[in-house]
């Protein structure tokens, strides 16, 4: 696994651990604090062994810990929006105006800044070369009057402050999305410890997929964004926003940049259950024998004017006048911002939130061959549409579909008992009214069936807030660090369950609870009925299943040659908490177009990969 949130580093379970601090043990505490400070360039690591403020002091971790603890607490998770596009100045727009004239108005101005089509009334003189005179006659004008409007949402799930995955390596003006796409793909290889380039060699080209995109694309300037605003703004388009905004390039970021994958690859977008519906392409590759190793991922940033204002104007966002009405405020602080999302509780709207996740998938023969590290499993997906609807946002019955699949299905693979006693529920949980009555009524209907009495149900938006298309990644890397650290995220802004929650059988905490699970399921409730669930098991679950299916031998052998894995995942975590990043960016490398390829009738071989891609199809339709 890897990427990264408002809670920090996806890999060695930082982020998870974040939303769990104040459970840890104090080493684990420090351990944190000094990684996440180091991550946002509070302090950076010296050869002593040390470290180093912004003006040369050397510190040892107590010190750091000490002095950047609020500061690190302060600038993660949900908190106020730090763009300054957010903050007191506003927002840059312009508003259409008319203006009437009473007598002719004289302006000088730039020759290329001219209209193409100048109006047949305007009377142009040139000064010189570079600058013109215009005379318009008296009458009406229609112009654009530059404004600042103040954000109406000042409330966001953002990376920590001071990273920026940009920086990491030659960027060349990527959207911020796919900056974070090279980011959260190289922490998921170096957290894996495996070789990519010695595991890729072993297999078939064809046997590696990658499934990876987000919900909306790149709005930002860096791609459609930046495209679609340049007339009325008045900027000029670059070569480079149209094909970066589409919502498939993590995937194909990762093809050309990271892995240099030939195999399957592409992009399943499905509003906020778009990782789901990757996680689940994949699945079924491994499942089918086409794939051998997938990646699968979402990318999300969309922390924009734009994109904000639009689902503010849809009442889907908790906005400062919703807040304040919430809590018979007249002023929010920052505590306030920072309590913005409260799943299953009294709430206002969702907090939109930027977020990267990345999964990398195995069939369980070459885990066991290679030594992987096995963080859990991954036996099902399952997505359901709702059928018909009033309205395209509004929630509907494809999730009572969904997790009623993923439950009957471990509970034949885990028993019965382990599903009412060792299971929980990774809830969508937006921090909308009707979220937590529709939600809450589904995990209600599933527990009486299959007489669950205390389900336990986390909501990690509440700290990272909802990135959309990868809110099921968050949950999942969530589920993930709660199986190796037996901890249960609370809702922390959870003052008291609403009413209208159907909680009778279900368990709503505050603050983390100790919680051995051998099963998660990860729950997503998209706009337009985009419903999926995914069950997720816990590692032990998972050897129990590979012992009982390969033998002790065989997971004997696995856990020999795991020992060199973890050693080398081990070193990339110690890096990485430290500051440094092993970013991989391989632009130009190993570029081919054709001519380089050799075929036979079975094979292709093509330079730079040990094995051939086999030509070999399935015809399951029969010959003439």
């Amino acid at each position: 696994m890897g990427g990264v949130n408002a809670a920090g580093r996806t890999s060695g379970h930082q982020a998870y651990r974040r939303t769990i601090l104040d459970a840890l043990p104090d080493t684990l505490q420090a351990q944190t604090i000094l990684a996440l400070a180091a991550m946002m360039q509070l302090v950076s690591r010296v050869e002593s062994g040390g470290w180093q403020d912004p003006q040369g002091e050397i510190l040892d971790d107590a010190d750091v810990v000490a002095r950047y603890r609020q500061h690190v607490l302060d600038h993660t998770l949900i908190r106020r929006i730090e763009d300054e596009r957010f903050g007191s100045e506003g927002i840059p727009a312009n508003r259409a105006a008319q203006l009437n004239l009473d007598t002719e108005l004289t302006f000088r101005v730039r020759r290329r800044q001219l209209p193409n089509d100048v109006p047949a009334t305007w009377q142009v003189r040139e000064i010189d070369k570079r600058m013109v005179e215009v005379v318009v006659p008296p009458g009406a004008l229609d112009v654009l009057l530059p404004e600042r409007r103040s954000a109406q949402v000042r409330s966001a799930g953002q990376l920590p402050s001071g990273f920026s995955p940009d920086t990491l390596y030659r960027s060349v003006h990527h959207p911020r999305g796919l900056a974070m796409t090279i980011f959260g793909a190289s922490d998921c290889l170096g957290q894996s410890g495996l070789d990519w380039a010695a595991l890729r060699n072993r297999l078939d080209p064809d046997a590696i997929a990658v499934y990876a995109g987000n919900s909306i694309g790149q709005l930002d300037n860096e791609g459609w964004g930046g495209l679609l605003q340049s007339f009325v703004s008045g900027a000029r388009a670059t070569s480079k926003q149209m094909p970066l905004g589409y919502g498939q390039m993590p995937a194909d970021f990762l093809n050309a940049y990271v892995l240099g994958s030939v195999g399957a690859t592409g992009a399943a977008l499905g509003a906020c259950a778009s990782f789901l519906y990757n996680l689940r392409l994949g699945l079924e590759d491994i499942r089918s024998g086409r794939r051998r190793v997938v990646m699968v991922g979402t990318s999300d940033a969309p922390i924009t004017p734009e994109i904000v204002e639009g689902f503010r104007t849809m009442g889907a966002l908790a906005d400062d006048e919703s807040l304040k009405a919430l809590d018979a405020l007249t002023l929010l602080t920052d505590s306030d911002y920072q309590r913005a999302c409260r799943p299953f509780a009294r709430n206002c709207g969702f907090t939109i939130a930027e977020s990267t996740q990345f999964l990398l998938l195995m069939d369980d023969a070459l885990a066991l061959e290679t030594g992987a590290q096995i963080l859990g499993a991954v036996p099902g997906v399952f997505v359901n549409a709702d059928g018909w609807k009033r309205s395209i946002s509004a929630p509907g019955i494809g999730n009572y579909i969904t997790l009623a699949k993923a439950v009957s299905l471990a509970s034949d693979m885990l028993g019965e008992e382990t599903v009412r006693q060792r299971s929980y529920l990774h809830a969508h949980g937006t921090s909308t009214p009707k979220n937590r009555t529709t939600e809450s009524h589904v995990f209600d209907m599933v527990a009486r069936a299959h007489g669950i009495e205390s389900w336990p149900v986390t909501a990690v938006k509440a700290f990272v807030g909802h990135s959309q298309g990868g809110a099921a990644g968050d949950q999942m890397a969530s589920a993930l660090g709660s199986f190796a650290h037996g901890i249960l995220p609370g809702i922390f802004t959870l003052d008291a369950v609403a009413d209208d929650v159907f909680a009778e059988r279900l368990r709503f905490f505050r603050d983390p609870i100790p919680f051995e699970a051998d099963a998660a399921f990860i729950n997503a409730k998209g706009f337009g009925g985009n419903n999926a669930t995914g069950l997720v098991i816990s590692p032990a679950a998972t050897e129990r299943l590979l012992t009982q299916r390969h033998g002790q031998r065989a997971i004997d052998d696995w856990k020999q040659r795991r020992e060199t894995t973890l050693a080398a995942s081990e070193a990339y975590l110690a890096t990485s908490d430290s500051g440094h990043f092993d970013v991989t960016y391989r632009f130009g490398e190993g570029v081919l177009e054709g001519p380089e390829l050799s075929m036979t009738r079975d094979t292709l071989h093509i330079p730079g990969f040990d094995q051939p891609v086999s030509l070999a199809v399935d015809n399951p339709y029969g010959r003439l």
